[in-house]
């Protein structure tokens, strides 16, 4: 049960924004076991000097163009398919013409009594969990 964000430089593409997304949601159908009907995400933009990162911690990145993935997820899955996600993910960009080291993957992990779609209540509930 993700839900994307992706916080990206206010003028990325929103076709590229899509396709980013797109790949994310692939890789975490292939490596996490997510339904490939559970499909939720949100595009958060930021204007120039908005985000604040350090251009070599973990890694050489540019901070005027680094995206941040962040995925809440129900837990659950190893650190292998975690690992298998962020490499997977990190080839995906790279295959649609983003460079991957400008890039910043996390997950948060909760349960099905954190989510809720409709006037039913939680996920647990509704799915007898």
């Amino acid at each position: 049960m993700p839900f994307n964000k992706l916080h990206v430089p206010e003028a990325l593409d929103s076709a590229l924004c899509h396709a980013i997304n797109d790949q994310l949601h692939a890789s975490l159908v292939e490596n996490c076991a997510v339904h490939e009907d559970d499909f939720f995400c949100l595009i958060c933009r930021y204007r120039p000097g908005d985000m604040i990162l350090h251009p070599t911690f973990l890694g050489e990145r540019d901070p005027a163009a680094t995206i941040v993935i962040e995925i809440a997820l129900l837990g659950g899955r190893s650190d292998a398919q975690k690992e298998a996600l962020y490499k997977d993910m990190r080839a995906r960009l790279e295959e649609i013409g983003f460079d991957p080291r400008n890039s910043i993957m996390f997950l948060i992990e909760n349960s099905p009594s954190d989510w809720s779609f409709s006037a039913a209540g939680s996920v647990r509930t509704v799915l007898g969990l």
